[in-house]
Parts: structure tokens; sequence; C-alpha cells
């Protein structure tokens, strides 16, 4: 029998019950880093670098000199060098400033190498305010990496090396370094990007960040929210606020016991000119996707060309590593060591092959061969190649000598102009320009505000002119 406390208490239970079943939903807010404990832990393994650079005296000009500005050229690019202008006739001291970090309890430093570059003298300040005169050990140019030792007796506090390789667009990065001459400052902000190419070189891989990053800056470390470095801060846009470049930590960790050991670093070379795979290129090769490299020429009794890689052939997997961007391609040769035999998987007649081939060491002048295959025109917006046998029977186009299209930037004149992917240049601005060095020297010409004038010839054997509009 049922009294009245005994049905209020089941009606409680039967809602508690109900309460219990019904899903509670959450939102999860992201929990930021504790700055200030990083900031304690991480400042001393950050090293503030000062060199010195001995300028020869210039004979003092014949001519009238114009006035410098006020400040002459207090921050040169990035990483900020403080000129102590003299007369001409006088020699004097030219100093910049930048960061580093400590990556071994014996001294060993990492930074940039064009902070370090050219000085007569090198000083590393300590967080402690220790300065201790350190010594250039290694660079590697192509990089922008440099090695420097200093000695001291106690063991010196070390900064640990991440995993650039699983970074994340939106993570927590803080940045150490140098900006402005102002030691041991603070950013901090988040991940924008990754694998920027910037135009620095043929290994551009950049980590984009928005913690604020200034001249002096260039060689600091950029941590992750554990503490440990995963960057090194090396650019910036010139104006642009909000935007800094970091080389990825794994790129550097390939290279340091070569700049230990040598002083200067070997690399892996295939000897191919590629440019990246376009939608309509690969369309046009009859592979569905637009992952891979695009061999554009074979160099002559190189690794390639003794593999039997010829032009036409689009490169998907390198060494067991896929090919999604092609600019990925000259990283991975580079780290390769000489004399290994790797594995590529090329698409070559509609179909995949698998193609051994023996790296051999990147000899100087040779960079450029191994991962440049275009040549673009920034002011035009188009990327042009050289036309091959082998490429113009793949697109179906009887010429087999001149320039092709192969990209047209979004956005451009050159779009604007109806230029597309697959147009032969014919002439521009009356000049026939049938390689890559006369096309050059043809755009070399235009500035800013010039129009210029191109005939083209459409893949149905159509001429057509065009005018483009310099607004670069």
């Amino acid at each position: 029998m049922s009294t009245p406390f005994v049905s209020t208490v089941r009606l409680l239970v039967a809602g508690l019950i109900a309460t219990l079943a019904i899903p509670v939903m959450s939102i999860a807010k992201p929990i930021s880093p504790d700055f200030v404990a990083l900031a304690k832990r991480l400042k001393p393994t950050v090293v503030n670098i000062r060199t010195t650079k001995n300028i020869k005296p210039r004979q003092r000009a014949r001519h009238p000199q114009l006035q410098q500005p006020p400040f002459g050229n207090f921050f040169d690019d990035f990483f900020g060098r403080y000129f102590d202008e003299a007369p001409q006739q006088r020699p004097r001291r030219e100093q910049a400033l930048g960061t580093g970090f400590i990556i071994s309890a014996e001294g060993y430093i990492l930074t940039n190498n064009h902070v370090v570059s050219g000085a007569d003298e090198v000083m590393v300040k300590l967080s402690d305010g220790r300065e201790i005169k350190g010594e250039l050990k290694g660079s590697d140019e192509k990089l922008d990496l440099a090695l420097i030792k200093i000695s001291e007796k106690e063991k010196l506090p070390v900064a640990e090396l991440g995993d650039s390789d699983n970074l994340e667009v939106g993570e927590w990065v803080m940045a150490i370094g140098n900006p402005f001459g102002l030691a041991q400052t603070v950013t901090a902000g988040i991940v924008s990007a990754k694998g920027r190419v910037i135009g620095s070189g043929p290994y551009d891989d950049y980590i984009q960040t928005d913690a604020s990053i200034n001249p002096g800056n260039s060689g600091g470390p950029l941590f992750d929210a554990n503490g440990r470095v995963i960057g090194i801060n090396t650019a910036i846009i010139a104006g642009g606020q909000g935007i800094g470049f970091a080389i990825p930590i794994n790129m550097a960790k390939d290279i340091v016991a070569q700049l230990r050991d040598k002083g200067r670093v070997t690399r892996g070379y295939l000897g191919v000119r590629f440019q990246p795979l376009t939608a309509d290129l690969a369309k046009s090769f009859g592979l569905d996707s637009d992952k891979g490299a695009l061999i554009a020429s074979v160099e002559k009794d190189t690794p390639a060309d003794k593999a039997g890689l010829k032009a036409g052939d689009i490169i998907l997997e390198y060494d067991g590593k896929p090919i999604t961007e092609g600019n990925e391609l000259p990283r991975y040769v580079a780290v390769t060591p000489i004399d290994k035999k790797v594995k590529l998987v090329i698409f070559r007649d509609g179909k995949k092959q698998v193609v051994g081939v023996t790296i051999a060491r990147l000899k100087d002048g040779e960079a450029q061969a191994a991962a440049a295959g275009t040549t673009e025109s920034a002011s035009i917006g188009i990327v042009v190649q050289e036309l091959t046998k082998e490429l113009a029977s793949r697109l179906g186009i009887r010429d087999t000598k001149g320039l092709i299209v192969s990209e047209v930037k979004p956005g451009s004149s050159a779009e604007e102009a109806g230029i597309a992917a697959g147009d032969m240049i014919i002439e521009v601005n009356g000049q026939g320009p049938d390689t890559q060095e006369k096309y050059n020297a043809a755009v070399a010409k235009l500035k800013k505000g010039d129009v210029a004038r191109l005939l083209l010839k459409r893949p149905d054997g159509a001429l057509y002119y065009v005018a483009v509009k310099i607004d670069q």
C-alpha cells in the first residue's frame, strides 16, 4: 500500500533517474598554457647575440653626396643592424643584434646564419647578464642556420627540441627574443599556417605565426605549449603586422651534427627540374589527382638520368613519403644520405611505376637545378617553363620548342587578361623569348604601370594578343 510519503519519494527518484538519463552537453573551452611558468623556465635557455663587423674605409666620393635620412638604415631587413655612421674616409664597425638558444649543456647555440654571417666578432649574452665570446662552428646559408659554441665551466640550461612534424595549425606558441635590442622579450600567439613558401630558397617550409616577431628576434626559439622548441624565428613580411615565419626545428635537427662536425652541410642530389602539378596538367596526363611533382627536365649524367627518369614523369612518392606539394621534393632529397638507393613511385603513360635511384652529393651551384623548373614573373602573374619533346607529346602540342604557361596566379592581371595554363608565349612586346633566360630578360625591362603585350598560341593553334598591366 502506497502512502503519500512513498509516492513522493518515488516521484523524486524517477525525476532524478530521468535527469541523469539526459545527456548533458558541455562545451570544452580551450585552456591556454601557463605562460608565466613557461617564461620563467625557458628564459635561461635563450641568449642574445651581438656581432661586430669591421668595415674597411672607402675612398671619398668626388661628387656631391645626398644627405642621409635622420636615422639612416636603422633597421636592415629583418634582424636589425645598428649602424654607427662615420665619415667615408674612416673605418667603422657595424653591429647587429639577434637571438639564439642553447641546445647542449656544453655551450652549443643555434641561431640564424644571417645574424652572424661575415661577423668578425660574436658575443653571446646569457640571461643572467654574463657576456661570453662565441665561436662560429658552422653555418648553412640555404637553410639560414648557424651553430655557435661558447666555453663555460658550468653546465648550461638546455632548450628541449620538439617535433615540428606533429605541429597543428591553431596551437599556442611562445617566442623569446631580443627585438630592437630589448632583451628577453616574451610574446605569444598561435600557429597560423604550416608549409609556407616565401621565396627565400629551395627548401622553404616555414611555420607562420602571429606571435609578435620583430628585428632582433632572428635565430630565437619558437616554443610550443609544453616548452619545446618547434621553430627558429627567421623572417617577417616587410610592412606586415602579425605575420612571422620560423624554420621547423626538424629541418635543423637534420643538419646540426654536420655543422658541429664539419662546419658545413652535405646534401643529396637527384638532378631534375620540376614544377608543381596543377589540376589541369594532372588531367592532361590522365592523373586524377594534383598531388605530386612534375618533372620538367632531367640533367644529363645525374642520378635521375641514370635511373631512367624523364620529362613528363610525375613523382608521387619519394622513399615512402607521399608528395602532396611539389616543393616537398627538394627537401626530401636534400636530407637523403649520399649513395643511398631510394624508391620513387612515378606516374608514366597512364600507370604507376616504381623506379630505384641512387642519390648523389649536391655540389655548389646545383641547388636550383634540383629544386626549380619554372620561372615566375610576380609582376605579370604567370609561371612558365621551357617546352620539351616529351612534355609536348603528352600535352598534344605539335611544337617542341618554346615557352608554355604552366600556372596563372588567381586574381592577377594575367588572369584578367585571359591567359590560361597551356598557352604558348610567342612574343613579349615584340620579342620572341624561346628560352627562360630570354623571357626573364624581357620581363626584367618592365616596371609597375607598364603594359606588356603578349602574343599567345592557344592549344588549338590560334594566335591571340593580350595586354597585361604590370601591377607589382
